[in-house]
């Protein structure tokens, strides 16, 4: 297992957030590589090929570990990195409160111990207030310039990531992983979706076919709560942590 401590204490943002549209202007000149490892102005890519799996991992699952590693062999990525929020505004207001980051972070770590293209991040939990994807990836690409990144995310956030913070930035940022489950979003409405942001924004998007499966965190908190067994909904290391610390209880 590798430890991300390149990306200690900078800033954050979370997998499949609601964050709130601005009209942040983005720079025209970046270049972009696209998933094949080719700049837009035909230079040799010679960086790593990064995914990024960001969410409030509360807790992490097998569900998760699966689209992390579906991404990996479909796109030929270097490693990726499964990154727990920090601040979830957005769940401010959920009856069973969100554990602290650090405690999401350490079975990120224990999820991802025994994989090693899989790297815990906790770039977004040392960071005060709300989590904004776009300012992670632009701090990511300030850091490391010569990585690309593959954002992934569910189907049905790309129909709402116009809704997010400074949605242009996201796009010129990294190329966007849309995982479509076979019982998600219709798969019209998705491509409709997909082929309106490419035509407008100039995103970068692919679709990342799973399995449907059915494995939530909330499922899973409740479990714990009822004493019901979550043996395979969760890896094992992950499974002892939580019945060990006494979390969701």
């Amino acid at each position: 297992m590798k430890t991300d401590q390149n990306y200690k204490d900078q800033i954050t943002s979370d997998q499949i957030n609601s964050d709130q549209n601005t009209s942040d202007q983005i720079n025209p000149d970046r270049i972009k590589t696209d998933h094949t490892g080719n700049t837009d102005e035909g230079k040799c890519f010679t960086g790593k090929k990064v995914g990024i799996l960001g969410g409030t991992f509360d807790p992490i699952h097998t569900a998760h570990l699966i689209i992390a590693e579906a991404a990996y062999d479909a796109f030929g990525l270097d490693e990726v990195l499964l990154m727990p929020s920090g601040h979830s505004y957005f769940k401010d207001k959920r009856a069973q409160k969100v554990l602290p980051p650090e405690v999401r972070y350490e079975m990120v770590c224990e999820a991802a111990a025994d994989n090693p293209h899989f790297t815990p991040s906790d770039f977004e939990i040392h960071r005060q207030g709300n989590t904004y994807t776009c300012d992670t990836l632009r701090e990511l690409r300030v850091q490391n310039p010569q990585n690309h990144y593959y954002f992934i995310v569910g189907a049905d956030s790309i129909r709402d990531i116009l809704t997010w913070r400074n949605p242009e930035s996201i796009f010129a940022d990294c190329t966007l992983l849309a995982a479509l489950r076979e019982d998600g979003i219709p798969t019209e409405e998705f491509l409709a979706e997909v082929r309106h942001l490419k035509e407008e924004y100039g995103a970068d998007i692919h679709t990342l076919e799973i399995p449907a499966i059915g494995i939530s965190s909330t499922d899973i908190r409740n479990r714990v709560k009822n004493g019901r067994t979550i043996h395979y909904l969760v890896p094992e290391r992950v499974e002892r942590y939580i019945m060990e610390s006494g979390i969701y209880r």
